[in-house]
């Protein structure tokens, strides 16, 4: 069963609808035989250096884990092809220009932006401002 998103970056950007989440997370990185299932991370990566986890900063001072780059999860609610081109660097290229780093992840159906907790709701302001004049240019032309 295929389940493609979309891939025209027009349309990407003038519908990715984006939100902001509540928790403040962090980035942690443990051994590969550290048991995190009591953390719940919302991601687990495996690195050759060790396991990185996105995990919300709460949990994680719970159990005394070191973290960096405290953080809110800017969800893109669009259905974002794995193969659509340009969309995260539109979008980070336009972070950017903000001073402000992001930590992109993809998931199946959408992209999800890290971004300094402190810095959230500008983001989410630049890049509510982004799909706005995204939007406008394609219903302009």
């Amino acid at each position: 069963m295929t389940n493609q998103g979309e891939t025209n970056l027009s349309v990407l950007l003038a519908s990715m609808q984006p939100v902001l989440n509540e928790p403040v997370y962090g980035f942690a990185t443990v051994s590969a035989d550290y048991d995190s299932s009591s953390l719940t991370p919302l991601l687990t990566f495996h690195e050759p250096e060790g396991v990185t986890l996105i995990v919300e900063l709460e949990k994680a001072e719970a159990a005394n884990l070191t973290t960096e780059f405290a953080c809110r999860m800017i969800s893109l609610n669009i259905h974002s092809s794995l193969d659509a081109v340009g969309f995260l660097a539109r979008i980070t290229t336009h972070l950017a220009k903000l001073g402000m780093g992001v930590n992109p992840v993809s998931g199946f159906y959408h992209d999800h932006l890290f971004v300094p907790a402190d810095r959230a709701e500008e983001a989410l302001k630049a890049l509510r401002e982004l799909s706005e004049s995204c939007f406008l240019d394609i219903e302009g032309g």
